[in-house]
């Protein structure tokens, strides 16, 4: 393996969408999701680890899941885990532990990749992540890798890229912002649209010049510490510091405002399980289209439901189509598919009426 690959998987998101099994406690890619037997964050290290050194994967998120990070991935080390004192978005964590590689290596070339998503072709996965950090060893680039739309999604962002570039590798135009169904259809329509799944990829040095070139306050904070990084007084200097840096993504820091993006039409499979519905679209169904996981089913004119259990449980489904069933100790979710972007809202009422510790 090279040992110039590394990775920053990004850990510290709660998943609020996927309430009631996905908890601030307890977020999303702690969880068997799928049934596979492997957690979100298990099956992305092992995707990882295909390519990249496991010593080389470095697990960024907050501080409050440090013990799930260990409980879930033994082989890591103390060095391996950075820890967020304060949510401050992805922008000054991307820098911290770009800083923090590039000391350990200089010619470091990296991918930042979240931990919560799906991927269903690894092996192709990891030819684009080769091809692209190949490209990033031998040219002064910010990369992304975009996922061919197979429908006018409103949910994601998009990325827009050179339609005339015959290069497997593409230059981007520009970062389009979450659109509306009609906006969705006219870029799929044109043909150079991807979506934005927040796979970044680059080498440190040139992450690091974005960040002191378009966000030289950001900058200037985390390389105050360059002495201190990989020794023991680090954990001090970013607990004293990390709370000061800009709540703000890497998307709006460096990738919009930036002139040397390039993007990957990726060939994998992807999905960003970021609700119930991207869920239910992965797995597989039973006779009447229902996704069950962990469950079993006696069913009676019950069609298109997102069913989830602990264990074995029995559920007994009657005359219920197209909905979201979640059983999760003490509270039970029974909420329609086409409602699902509303889950949050009906989180922070939870919380209101019945108290914090349910969200």
């Amino acid at each position: 393996m090279n040992s110039n690959y590394y990775a920053i998987l990004m850990a510290g998101g709660v998943g609020s969408r996927f309430w009631p099994v996905s908890t601030q406690d307890f977020p999303k890619q702690f969880h068997d999701m799928l049934g596979t037997g492997d957690t979100l964050i298990q099956k992305t290290f092992q995707r990882l680890s295909k390519l990249i050194p496991k010593e080389n994967i470095f697990i960024l998120t907050n501080a409050i899941y440090k013990d799930l990070v260990f409980q879930q991935l033994p082989e890591v080390t103390e060095r391996q885990v950075l820890l967020e004192p304060a949510m401050r978005n992805t922008a000054p964590c991307i820098l911290y532990a770009s800083l923090k590689i590039q000391k350990e290596n200089p010619d470091a070339v990296m991918i930042v990749a979240p931990s919560d998503h799906w991927i269903e072709d690894e092996e192709k996965f990891t030819q684009n992540v080769q091809q692209a950090f190949q490209f990033c060893e031998t040219n002064d680039v910010l990369m992304t890798l975009g996922i061919q739309p197979t429908f006018p999604n409103t949910g994601y962002g998009y990325i827009e890229y050179d339609q005339s570039s015959s290069d497997a590798i593409k230059p981007v135009q520009q970062f389009r912002e979450k659109p509306d169904y009609n906006t969705a259809k006219a870029f799929i329509n044109q043909g150079n649209f991807l979506w934005n799944a927040g796979i970044f990829m680059w080498s440190a040095k040139s992450v690091i010049n974005a960040f002191q070139f378009h966000q030289p306050e950001l900058f200037e904070l985390f390389e105050k510490g360059i002495n201190i990084y990989n020794t023991d007084d680090e954990e001090l200097f970013i607990a004293e510091n990390y709370g000061k840096s800009e709540n703000i993504s890497v998307d709006y820091a460096i990738m919009e405002t930036s002139d040397n993006v390039f993007v990957l039409p990726a060939e994998f499979d992807w999905n960003d399980l970021g609700t119930w519905g991207s869920l239910y679209d992965k797995l597989g169904k039973d006779q009447n289209q229902n996704a069950v996981v962990n469950a079993r089913t006696l069913t009676e004119d019950a069609s298109g439901n997102m069913i989830r259990t602990k264990g074995d449980k029995i559920v007994v489904i009657d005359g219920l189509k197209d909905y979201i069933i979640v059983d999760k100790d003490e509270v039970l979710l029974i909420f329609p598919k086409s409602k699902e972007q509303d889950i949050k809202t009906v989180l922070q009422k939870v919380k209101k009426e019945f108290g914090e510790n349910y969200g």
